[in-house]
């Protein structure tokens, strides 16, 4: 009996030490999964630098390196890109007398242009983790909109998360915190049209709670983002379904939508300080943005200034030559970074449009995660003519997901081509049957010559 028992024994051993490896990599795997979701999540909470993300983050990226983090050739471009772009800076930061404040701006622009290739990479390893993404900043927006909310109406001493009496949630400014719900509020809307109608009386609660959130922080270029992105990305829903049906249904909910928005904002327009702040806030052009040397002004002062210094003058310095940050991203790359870094964030903002736009209509399953980051990211590229998005945190995870999902279109893309090419090669196959022919061709006819 021992003895007809040990092949079973023996037999067993490898299966269990495979059950093991697989129960240690799916812990493995649901760990990192768990930890990229809390680093986004702490995307909601910048209320002191360095933030809690910042932090997470950088020994988030340290542990990925330890474990062997490969950059995939298709997201190496944009390492080398963001790279050569603060290299510039670094340069431009040795040109002033106070070079180490100059270098540790540099070093905050590099950390989050590394964030965006992180974020990137991770998509690669697995496209699930678009899902995880959005849903954790889901929850985190959801909070910091909260805050800022109840902070508004004064509600038990959250002043603290509004600023010049608008909300700015768990965020430092207003105009970083609406932008950061643009995303968010997307993908709570393509859930209601799409998704099961279980969960859709959660969903726009949700969303009632963002779009109240964006409205109550009374950023001009946030309204913009978010009315641009979401005209877009509901015109992308339409172009690519196929039914005319579900066409039609989008367009009956959409206007539903917009007329529930407005009733909304007419209710909220009821308040005296809501309509007072909001007449102030709606007007196209403040009293700072004309004038002598108002923010269209300085944009025109900063390109001929960059003229004569190509190496730029060191970030920050512009604002303190004229008073105001520089509010334009050309701009500021041109002080801050010179013509290197100048040229370089152009080349990422148009890599980033065309790869992405090139995808915006192939029928993939990270389809609607890649649509809305794109059209965000393209608001956001519009409003960074008026506003600096350089240091927003979520600017650079909205670049991570595009080229992830980039990088995931090239990977598919390789796959199916090893694939045709297996089947081209396989004997029997109408492939190899012509191509055997044709190598045969030159054989016999040389035969025949011969003879």
């Amino acid at each position: 009996m021992t003895t007809a028992s040990a092949p079973f024994f023996a037999a067993s051993a490898p299966l269990a030490a495979s059950d093991q490896r697989a129960a240690n990599a799916a812990a493995g795997q649901m760990l990192a999964n768990g930890a990229i979701a809390f680093a986004v999540f702490l995307g909601g909470f910048v209320i002191f630098e360095p933030a809690p993300y910042e932090l997470f983050l950088a020994a988030l990226l340290g542990v990925w390196f330890i474990c062997g983090m490969r950059i995939p050739r298709e997201i190496a471009p944009l390492l080398f890109l963001f790279t050569l772009f603060n290299f510039g800076g670094v340069i431009s930061s040795l040109t002033m007398e106070e070079y180490t404040r100059g270098l540790i701006y540099v070093a905050i622009s590099y950390f989050l242009a590394l964030t965006s290739v992180f974020f990137a990479i991770v998509i690669r390893q697995d496209m699930g983790r678009l899902r995880l993404i959005f849903r954790a900043y889901i929850v985190a927006a959801t909070i910091t909109s909260l805050l800022g909310i109840i902070g508004y109406f004064n509600v038990g001493g959250f002043e603290i998360f509004t600023r010049y009496e608008r909300a700015m949630g768990a965020f430092q400014d207003p105009n970083v915190f609406a932008p950061f719900l643009v995303t968010p509020i997307l993908y709570l809307i393509y859930g209601v049209v799409n998704r099961s109608p279980t969960l859709l009386p959660l969903r726009a609660g949700l969303l009632a709670i963002l779009l109240l959130g964006l409205f109550l922080a009374f950023s001009r270029a946030a309204w913009g983002l978010s009315v641009v992105s979401g005209g877009l990305f509901y015109l992308l829903l339409i172009i690519n379904e196929q039914k005319a049906r579900t066409r039609l249904k989008y367009i009956v909910i959409g206007v539903a939508g917009i007329v529930a928005i407005m009733l909304l904002l007419l209710v909220a327009l009821q308040f005296d300080e809501v309509s007072k702040l909001f007449a102030e806030r709606a007007k196209a052009v403040q009293d700072y943005d004309g004038g002598r040397i108002g923010r269209f002004a300085r944009h025109l002062l900063g390109f001929e200034l960059a003229l004569s210094k190509p190496l730029g003058i060191g970030p920050l310095e512009f604002g303190y030559i004229f008073g105001e940050d520089t509010h334009n991203n050309l701009v500021k790359a041109l002080m801050a970074h010179g013509w290197i870094g100048f040229v370089t964030w152009v080349a990422v903002m148009v890599w980033t449009l065309v790869g992405g736009f090139k995808l915006l209509f192939r029928q993939r399953p990270w389809l609607p995660y890649l649509q809305i980051a794109y059209v965000v990211f393209f608001g956001h590229v519009l409003i960074g003519n008026v506003i600096d998005t350089d240091h927003w945190r979520h600017f650079y995870l909205l670049i991570g997901i595009i080229w992830g999902c980039m990088a995931l279109e090239k990977s598919r893309q390789n796959t199916n081509a090893r694939q045709m090419s297996v089947r081209e090669n396989m004997p029997g196959s109408s492939v190899a049957r012509t191509e055997a022919r044709l190598n045969a061709a030159p054989t016999a006819r040389n035969s025949l010559l011969e003879a």
